[in-house]
């Protein structure tokens, strides 16, 4: 009876290297860990433990000396109903459209004429970006001077045409409009680098074989360079939503020779009265630390909203 043939067995593999300990090799480089642990040390310090904390703080009420009561969810539920909260974002959302839209469109026009051939145009860039460096207390207080009533800049050349003065730091609308050109012009040079950046990595061959075909500036500007600056759009708009929704040194030093309660109130009928501002008003003027956390809360809540919004605005008009 025939047999079958045996098979040779697959040689038994080499014997290599035990498996490297992953403790080991985390080990081995502590040296690299202990050079960059000054960071996370002072960001667990001064932001992760903080921004904790305020979390906490928001459930309890607190006067920044006793001991804390636990409130649960009824502050955030006064939040919900506090009219002087909302009267605060109306007046943020009021400042930073005005500020927002004209900011940019300056912007883009500044990026555009710094991008082209001119002569000494470093320098032009380090002007447009200085006011972003200068101080915002000092800037409030030179507009305080250039929107007074009585002795402005402003009334002066409204009068000079034939106009009444307008009392800017006195009405609500006024108040609206000063905060908003300070912040227009404190902003509009540090988003013009930012466009500058975005327009020198146009390929420069499109605008060759646009003029070519016969296009002129406006269509090239409109058919080549909004769509390819698109992305640089967005992020201009995004942390201009985040820094405008944030706004705290221009309304309180603007307007704090006209403030009728505290340097918090926002000026006159509370009309410059920002987010921020009034979460400065509950925590220090009224020491009432757990709720002044819940409006912080609430406040960065509005700013995420507004951001996801604007987002998918300019998303969906480059989509389409």
């Amino acid at each position: 009876m025939a047999t079958a043939p045996l098979v040779d067995e697959p040689p038994a593999p080499a014997a290599g290297p035990p498996p490297a300990n992953p403790r080991k090799g985390i080990l081995s480089y502590w040296r690299l860990y202990a050079a960059i642990s000054p960071f996370y040390l002072l960001f667990l310090a001064f932001g992760l433990i903080p921004v904790g904390f305020s979390l906490y703080l928001s459930f309890h009420r607190w006067d920044g000396l006793g001991p804390m009561e636990y409130a649960g969810l009824s502050q955030y539920r006064y939040l919900l109903s506090d009219t002087d909260f909302w009267s605060s974002i109306g007046n943020t959302l009021v400042i930073w459209a005005l500020a927002t839209f004209p900011m940019i469109f300056l912007a883009m026009v500044t990026a555009v004429m710094l991008n082209s051939a001119v002569r000494f145009k470093n320098v032009y860039r380090f002007a447009y970006f200085l006011p972003n460096v200068t101080s915002v207390v000092a800037v409030a207080i030179i507009f305080g001077s250039v929107f007074s009533t009585n002795f402005g800049l402003v009334n002066a050349l409204l009068q000079a045409v034939g106009l009444d003065q307008v009392a800017w730091l006195n009405t609500p609308w006024g108040i609206k409009v000063a905060i908003a050109t300070l912040m227009t012009w404190q902003w509009t040079g540090y988003n013009a680098i930012i466009f500058l950046a975005g327009l020198q990595t146009i390929p420069g061959e499109l605008y060759e074989a646009a003029r070519m075909d016969g296009a002129g500036p406006v269509q090239t500007f409109f058919r080549i360079t909004l769509p390819l600056m698109r992305p640089v759009l967005l992020f201009v708009l995004v942390i201009s939503t985040v820094t405008g929704l944030q706004s705290f040194s221009e309304p309180q030093v603007l307007l704090q020779s006209t403030a009728n309660e505290s340097t918090f109130s926002g000026g006159p009928d509370h009309a410059g009265r920002t987010m921020v501002l009034y979460f400065f008003q509950q925590t220090f003027d009224n020491n009432d630390f757990g709720y002044g956390a819940a409006v912080a809360w609430g406040i960065f809540l509005v700013v995420v909203i507004f951001s996801i919004v604007n987002w998918r605005l300019v998303q969906r008009r480059g989509e389409d």
